[in-house]
C-alpha cells in the first residue's frame, strides 16, 4: 500500500455512507465498545453527536475516503498527561499496513496537538492478535497483562496495556 495515500482527517457529515459501510461490520467492531451501526441515519447521528464533536478522532481515509479511524482521548486534570487510543479499519482494509501508517501518523501528531502529553495508553483483548502486532510495529511497548479487566459486549476481558511515550521513537 502506498502510504501517500493514507491520510487522517476530521469527520465530516459527508462521511456518513462510507462510515456506514465498515461501521455496520460485526468484525470491525467486535473488539470495539461500541456495537455495529445499524443505519445509514444512525451513522450519520453518530458522526453529528460523537465523531465529530471528539477533541481528538480523525478518520484514516485512502484517498480522501473515510475506511476508520483513530481516536485518542486525553485524560484531565492531575491525569491529563495520559491519554488513551482506539482504532479500527473496514475488514476490506486489514492486513495492508494501513492502520500502522494512520498510527504513526497519530502517534506523532498528537504529541504535537497536546504539548502537556506525555503517554498513550493502548488495552487490546488478549485474543486480538492483529492489534497487538499493529501497536508493536508502530513502537508501542507492552506492559501487561491485566486479568479481567473490562466488561465488553457481555463478559468480562483479560487486556494486555500498551504505552508510547513522547520520548518514545515511531518505529
Amino acid at each position: 500500500m502506498d502510504p501517500t495515500r493514507i491520510s487522517l482527517r476530521p469527520f465530516k457529515l459527508s462521511d456518513a455512507g462510507d462510515f456506514f459501510s465498515w461501521a455496520k461490520d460485526e468484525r470491525v467492531t467486535h473488539y470495539l465498545r461500541w456495537n455495529p451501526i445499524p443505519s445509514r441515519e444512525e451513522a450519520l447521528s453518530y458522526l453529528k453527536e460523537v465523531a465529530i464533536p471528539h477533541l481528538w478522532q480523525r478518520s484514516i481515509c485512502l484517498d480522501d475516503r473515510s475506511i476508520g479511524y483513530v481516536s485518542i482521548k486525553p485524560e484531565s486534570g492531575s491525569d491529563r498527561h495520559l491519554a488513551e487510543i482506539e482504532y479500527a479499519l473496514g475488514s476490506e482494509y486489514w492486513n495492508q499496513g494501513i492502520v500502522t501508517v494512520a498510527l504513526k501518523m497519530a502517534t506523532s501528531t498528537v504529541f504535537k496537538d497536546f504539548e502537556y502529553l506525555v503517554r498513550i495508553e493502548a488495552l487490546v483483548e488478549e485474543e486480538n492478535k492483529g492489534s497487538q502486532r499493529v501497536l508493536e510495529k508502530v513502537g508501542f511497548q507492552k506492559e501487561g497483562f491485566l486479568r479481567k479487566f473490562v466488561f465488553n459486549k457481555g463478559g468480562i476481558r483479560d487486556m494486555f496495556i500498551y504505552s508510547f511515550l513522547s520520548t518514545d521513537k515511531i518505529m
